[in-house]
Protein backbone atom coordinates (compact mmCIF):
# COMPACT_ATOMS: atom_id res chain seq x y z
CA UNK A 1 0.00 0.00 0.00
CA UNK A 2 2.82 2.38 0.80
CA UNK A 3 4.82 1.64 -2.59
CA UNK A 4 1.85 2.57 -4.57
CA UNK A 5 1.28 6.08 -2.56
CA UNK A 6 5.01 6.71 -3.40
CA UNK A 7 4.35 6.21 -6.79
CA UNK A 8 1.31 8.79 -6.70
CA UNK A 9 3.93 11.34 -4.89
CA UNK A 10 6.38 10.76 -8.10
CA UNK A 11 3.37 11.07 -10.45
CA UNK A 12 1.94 14.32 -8.94
CA UNK A 13 5.65 16.17 -8.40
CA UNK A 14 6.66 14.59 -12.14
CA UNK A 15 5.80 17.87 -13.71
CA UNK A 16 7.69 20.04 -11.43
CA UNK A 17 10.73 17.95 -11.56
CA UNK A 18 10.52 17.84 -15.30
CA UNK A 19 10.37 21.87 -15.46
CA UNK A 20 13.33 22.02 -12.46
CA UNK A 21 15.59 19.45 -14.55
CA UNK A 22 14.97 21.38 -17.84
CA UNK A 23 14.85 25.00 -16.34
CA UNK A 24 16.96 24.86 -13.78
CA UNK A 25 19.20 21.98 -13.18
CA UNK A 26 20.12 21.54 -16.90
CA UNK A 27 21.33 25.74 -17.27
CA UNK A 28 23.13 25.32 -13.88
CA UNK A 29 25.17 22.03 -15.29
CA UNK A 30 25.61 23.66 -18.25
CA UNK A 31 27.16 26.69 -17.23
CA UNK A 32 29.68 24.96 -14.92
CA UNK A 33 30.69 23.06 -18.60
CA UNK A 34 30.77 25.94 -20.36
CA UNK A 35 32.70 27.94 -18.19
CA UNK A 36 36.08 25.53 -18.24
CA UNK A 37 35.82 25.88 -22.97
CA UNK A 38 38.58 27.40 -24.30
CA UNK A 39 37.34 29.12 -27.85
CA UNK A 40 34.02 28.74 -27.65
CA UNK A 41 31.81 29.73 -29.74
CA UNK A 42 27.78 30.04 -29.00
CA UNK A 43 26.41 30.26 -32.07
CA UNK A 44 28.18 27.33 -33.76
CA UNK A 45 28.53 25.13 -30.70
CA UNK A 46 32.19 24.82 -31.01
CA UNK A 47 35.46 24.94 -28.95
CA UNK A 48 39.08 24.51 -29.26
CA UNK A 49 39.48 22.20 -25.53
CA UNK A 50 38.95 22.20 -21.45
CA UNK A 51 41.09 25.32 -19.45
CA UNK A 52 40.90 27.78 -16.70
CA UNK A 53 42.53 30.16 -18.43
CA UNK A 54 38.59 31.79 -18.29
CA UNK A 55 38.48 32.48 -14.42
CA UNK A 56 42.36 33.18 -14.48
CA UNK A 57 41.64 36.11 -16.87
CA UNK A 58 38.49 36.90 -14.81
CA UNK A 59 40.76 36.79 -11.26
CA UNK A 60 43.90 37.79 -12.24
CA UNK A 61 46.00 40.25 -14.41
CA UNK A 62 48.04 37.33 -15.46
CA UNK A 63 45.44 35.84 -18.29
CA UNK A 64 46.89 37.83 -21.61
CA UNK A 65 43.79 40.32 -22.03
CA UNK A 66 43.51 42.92 -18.56
CA UNK A 67 39.89 43.70 -19.83
CA UNK A 68 38.28 41.43 -18.52
CA UNK A 69 39.95 41.52 -15.09
CA UNK A 70 39.23 45.12 -15.12
CA UNK A 71 35.78 45.11 -16.21
CA UNK A 72 34.75 42.18 -13.35
CA UNK A 73 37.52 42.48 -10.46
CA UNK A 74 37.65 46.67 -10.81
CA UNK A 75 34.25 47.34 -11.73
CA UNK A 76 31.66 44.62 -11.34
CA UNK A 77 32.22 43.21 -8.02
CA UNK A 78 33.64 45.97 -5.72
CA UNK A 79 29.92 47.87 -6.93
CA UNK A 80 28.32 44.75 -6.14
CA UNK A 81 29.91 43.81 -2.85
CA UNK A 82 29.45 47.57 -2.14
CA UNK A 83 25.33 47.64 -2.65
CA UNK A 84 24.59 44.98 -0.99
CA UNK A 85 26.57 45.29 2.19
CA UNK A 86 25.16 48.86 2.26
CA UNK A 87 21.62 48.69 1.06
CA UNK A 88 20.62 45.37 2.33
CA UNK A 89 21.09 46.72 6.03
CA UNK A 90 19.94 49.86 5.72
CA UNK A 91 16.99 48.17 3.77
CA UNK A 92 16.37 45.50 6.48
CA UNK A 93 16.32 48.44 9.67
CA UNK A 94 14.11 51.01 7.97
CA UNK A 95 11.36 48.29 7.43
CA UNK A 96 11.62 47.19 10.12
CA UNK A 97 11.12 50.18 11.97
CA UNK A 98 7.99 51.04 9.77
CA UNK A 99 7.03 47.94 10.12
CA UNK A 100 6.86 48.02 13.97
CA UNK A 101 4.86 51.57 13.01
CA UNK A 102 2.22 50.54 11.12
CA UNK A 103 1.80 47.69 13.47
CA UNK A 104 0.73 50.20 15.99
CA UNK A 105 -1.44 52.07 14.17
CA UNK A 106 -5.11 51.36 14.46
CA UNK A 107 -6.84 54.39 12.13
CA UNK A 108 -5.84 53.82 8.51
CA UNK A 109 -3.80 50.95 8.80
CA UNK A 110 -5.14 48.77 5.83
CA UNK A 111 -4.49 52.33 3.32
CA UNK A 112 -0.56 52.75 5.08
CA UNK A 113 0.09 49.12 4.29
CA UNK A 114 -1.34 49.46 0.63
CA UNK A 115 0.86 52.29 0.11
CA UNK A 116 3.86 51.09 1.37
CA UNK A 117 3.30 48.02 -0.63
CA UNK A 118 2.96 49.62 -3.95
CA UNK A 119 6.09 50.15 -5.28
CA UNK A 120 7.01 46.23 -5.28
CA UNK A 121 4.45 45.71 -7.75
CA UNK A 122 5.61 48.33 -9.87
CA UNK A 123 7.98 47.22 -13.09
CA UNK A 124 12.11 48.17 -11.30
CA UNK A 125 13.17 49.63 -15.26
CA UNK A 126 10.18 51.96 -14.89
CA UNK A 127 10.79 53.17 -11.44
CA UNK A 128 14.42 53.25 -12.00
CA UNK A 129 13.86 55.46 -14.67
CA UNK A 130 12.01 57.83 -12.61
CA UNK A 131 14.48 58.03 -10.03
CA UNK A 132 17.13 59.09 -13.04
CA UNK A 133 14.27 61.86 -13.42
CA UNK A 134 14.34 62.78 -10.08
CA UNK A 135 18.21 63.18 -9.93
CA UNK A 136 18.63 64.79 -13.24
CA UNK A 137 21.46 67.17 -13.32
CA UNK A 138 19.54 70.14 -14.93
CA UNK A 139 15.76 69.32 -14.13
CA UNK A 140 15.97 67.10 -10.70
CA UNK A 141 13.65 67.36 -8.35
CA UNK A 142 16.44 66.49 -5.44
CA UNK A 143 18.76 68.74 -7.03
CA UNK A 144 15.67 71.96 -6.75
CA UNK A 145 15.16 70.86 -3.27
CA UNK A 146 18.37 70.84 -1.97
CA UNK A 147 19.28 73.81 -4.15
CA UNK A 148 21.76 72.56 -5.74
CA UNK A 149 21.69 72.56 -9.54
CA UNK A 150 23.71 71.48 -12.48
CA UNK A 151 25.17 69.35 -9.89
CA UNK A 152 25.75 65.77 -11.57
CA UNK A 153 24.16 62.66 -10.04
CA UNK A 154 24.12 59.95 -12.35
CA UNK A 155 24.82 62.13 -15.55
CA UNK A 156 27.32 64.26 -16.85
CA UNK A 157 26.54 68.20 -16.81
CA UNK A 158 26.30 69.37 -20.48
CA UNK A 159 26.87 72.82 -19.58
CA UNK A 160 29.57 72.40 -17.53
CA UNK A 161 32.86 73.64 -19.25
CA UNK A 162 34.97 71.14 -21.06
CA UNK A 163 36.65 68.44 -18.30
CA UNK A 164 34.21 70.06 -15.86
CA UNK A 165 30.52 68.44 -14.53
CA UNK A 166 31.66 64.57 -14.84
CA UNK A 167 29.79 62.57 -12.45
CA UNK A 168 31.17 61.54 -9.19
CA UNK A 169 31.33 58.10 -8.19
CA UNK A 170 29.90 58.37 -4.75
CA UNK A 171 27.04 60.64 -5.30
CA UNK A 172 25.99 58.59 -8.25
CA UNK A 173 26.17 55.36 -5.35
CA UNK A 174 24.28 57.09 -3.39
CA UNK A 175 21.83 57.74 -6.06
CA UNK A 176 21.41 54.21 -6.81
CA UNK A 177 21.21 53.49 -3.32
CA UNK A 178 18.21 55.45 -2.41
CA UNK A 179 16.47 54.19 -5.35
CA UNK A 180 17.59 50.18 -4.28
CA UNK A 181 16.47 50.58 -0.49
CA UNK A 182 12.95 52.39 -1.33
CA UNK A 183 12.47 49.73 -3.89
CA UNK A 184 13.07 46.43 -1.86
CA UNK A 185 11.51 48.21 1.22
CA UNK A 186 7.73 46.64 0.65
CA UNK A 187 8.43 43.26 0.47
CA UNK A 188 10.23 43.15 3.74
CA UNK A 189 7.76 45.16 5.47
CA UNK A 190 5.00 43.07 4.66
CA UNK A 191 7.11 39.94 5.70
CA UNK A 192 7.92 41.66 9.36
CA UNK A 193 3.93 42.55 9.94
CA UNK A 194 3.26 39.13 8.93
CA UNK A 195 5.51 38.45 11.71
CA UNK A 196 4.58 40.91 14.16
CA UNK A 197 0.86 40.28 14.33
CA UNK A 198 1.72 36.84 15.49
CA UNK A 199 3.31 37.77 18.20
CA UNK A 200 1.11 37.15 21.60
CA UNK A 201 0.31 40.37 23.13
CA UNK A 202 0.99 38.92 26.51
CA UNK A 203 4.91 39.33 25.92
CA UNK A 204 3.99 43.12 25.74
CA UNK A 205 1.47 43.07 28.36
CA UNK A 206 4.08 41.81 30.80
CA UNK A 207 6.69 44.50 29.57
CA UNK A 208 4.65 47.18 30.59
CA UNK A 209 4.17 46.00 34.04
CA UNK A 210 7.69 45.61 34.27
CA UNK A 211 8.06 49.14 33.29
CA UNK A 212 9.96 48.66 30.09
CA UNK A 213 10.19 51.54 27.19
CA UNK A 214 9.23 51.06 23.66
CA UNK A 215 12.90 51.36 22.70
CA UNK A 216 13.93 48.14 25.05
CA UNK A 217 10.76 46.37 24.01
CA UNK A 218 11.57 46.37 20.75
CA UNK A 219 15.00 45.39 21.25
CA UNK A 220 14.44 42.06 23.93
CA UNK A 221 11.01 41.02 22.96
CA UNK A 222 10.09 42.52 19.32
CA UNK A 223 13.54 41.87 17.59
CA UNK A 224 14.15 38.15 18.91
CA UNK A 225 10.80 36.84 18.26
CA UNK A 226 11.02 38.27 14.49
CA UNK A 227 14.32 36.52 14.29
CA UNK A 228 12.98 33.63 11.92
CA UNK A 229 11.77 36.33 9.72
CA UNK A 230 14.75 38.53 9.89
CA UNK A 231 17.13 35.65 8.73
CA UNK A 232 14.61 35.08 5.83
CA UNK A 233 14.63 38.41 4.93
CA UNK A 234 18.64 38.67 5.34
CA UNK A 235 19.23 35.62 3.01
CA UNK A 236 16.44 36.49 0.28
CA UNK A 237 17.69 40.03 0.17
CA UNK A 238 21.85 39.19 -0.13
CA UNK A 239 20.87 36.84 -2.88
CA UNK A 240 18.78 39.60 -4.66
CA UNK A 241 21.33 42.13 -3.78
CA UNK A 242 23.82 40.36 -5.35
CA UNK A 243 22.12 39.93 -8.90
CA UNK A 244 21.35 43.22 -8.95
CA UNK A 245 20.75 44.24 -12.66
CA UNK A 246 17.64 45.90 -13.04
CA UNK A 247 18.17 49.22 -11.02
CA UNK A 248 21.26 50.15 -12.80
CA UNK A 249 19.99 50.16 -16.50
CA UNK A 250 16.78 51.59 -15.26
CA UNK A 251 19.17 54.46 -13.67
CA UNK A 252 22.26 54.88 -16.03
CA UNK A 253 21.02 53.08 -19.13
CA UNK A 254 22.64 50.09 -20.87
CA UNK A 255 25.65 51.81 -20.39
CA UNK A 256 26.17 51.23 -16.62
CA UNK A 257 26.97 55.00 -15.94
CA UNK A 258 30.30 56.75 -16.53
CA UNK A 259 32.06 58.41 -14.29
CA UNK A 260 35.74 59.83 -13.12
CA UNK A 261 37.63 57.32 -12.81
CA UNK A 262 39.54 59.63 -10.40
CA UNK A 263 37.08 58.98 -7.17
CA UNK A 264 35.91 55.09 -8.17
CA UNK A 265 34.99 52.35 -10.57
CA UNK A 266 34.37 54.00 -13.67
CA UNK A 267 31.23 52.83 -14.00
CA UNK A 268 27.82 51.44 -11.78
CA UNK A 269 28.22 47.96 -13.67
CA UNK A 270 27.55 44.34 -11.41
CA UNK A 271 28.88 41.22 -12.05
CA UNK A 272 25.14 40.28 -13.48
CA UNK A 273 25.72 43.33 -15.81
CA UNK A 274 28.74 42.40 -16.67
CA UNK A 275 27.30 38.46 -17.55
CA UNK A 276 24.56 40.52 -19.57
CA UNK A 277 27.09 42.20 -21.45
CA UNK A 278 29.25 39.42 -22.10
CA UNK A 279 26.02 37.40 -23.27
CA UNK A 280 25.63 39.77 -26.28
CA UNK A 281 28.68 38.46 -27.56
CA UNK A 282 29.09 34.87 -28.97
CA UNK A 283 32.81 34.42 -28.31
CA UNK A 284 32.70 35.37 -25.43
CA UNK A 285 29.70 33.33 -23.33
CA UNK A 286 32.36 31.37 -21.48
CA UNK A 287 33.51 34.44 -19.31
CA UNK A 288 29.69 34.60 -19.09
CA UNK A 289 29.63 32.00 -17.34
CA UNK A 290 32.79 31.67 -15.59
CA UNK A 291 31.18 34.82 -13.53
CA UNK A 292 28.17 33.37 -13.21
CA UNK A 293 29.94 30.34 -11.56
CA UNK A 294 32.02 32.82 -9.35
CA UNK A 295 28.75 34.69 -8.72
CA UNK A 296 26.83 31.52 -7.80
CA UNK A 297 30.00 30.14 -4.95
CA UNK A 298 30.26 33.67 -3.63
CA UNK A 299 26.43 33.62 -2.42
CA UNK A 300 26.17 29.85 -1.53
CA UNK A 301 29.32 31.08 1.09
CA UNK A 302 27.72 34.26 2.41
CA UNK A 303 24.31 32.11 2.45
CA UNK A 304 26.16 28.83 4.42
CA UNK A 305 27.75 32.09 6.94
CA UNK A 306 23.98 33.14 7.77
CA UNK A 307 22.71 29.83 8.03
CA UNK A 308 25.67 29.18 10.39
CA UNK A 309 25.10 32.38 12.64
CA UNK A 310 21.36 31.34 12.56
CA UNK A 311 21.90 28.17 14.76
CA UNK A 312 22.59 30.52 17.81
CA UNK A 313 20.56 34.05 17.26
CA UNK A 314 17.56 33.03 15.23
CA UNK A 315 14.70 31.86 17.91
CA UNK A 316 11.80 29.31 16.99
Amino acid sequence: MESKNNWKAWLYLAPVIILMAVFTFYPIIDTFFISFLDGYDYTLGTYSGFTFNNYIRLLTPYGGNNYYFNQFMKVGLPNTLLLTFITVPISIILSLMIAIGLNSIKVFKKAFQTIFFMPYVTNAIAIGMVFAVIFDTQYGIFNAIFGIQGFPWIYPNPAAEAGQGMVNYWSAFFAICFYIVWHSLPYKILIFLGGLQNIDQQYYDAAKIDGSNKLKTSLKITVPLLSPQILYIMITSFIGAFKEYNSVVGMFGTTGGQFNGNTGPESMQTVVFFIYERMKKPTQVQYACSAAVILFIIIMIFTAIQFKVSKKRVHY
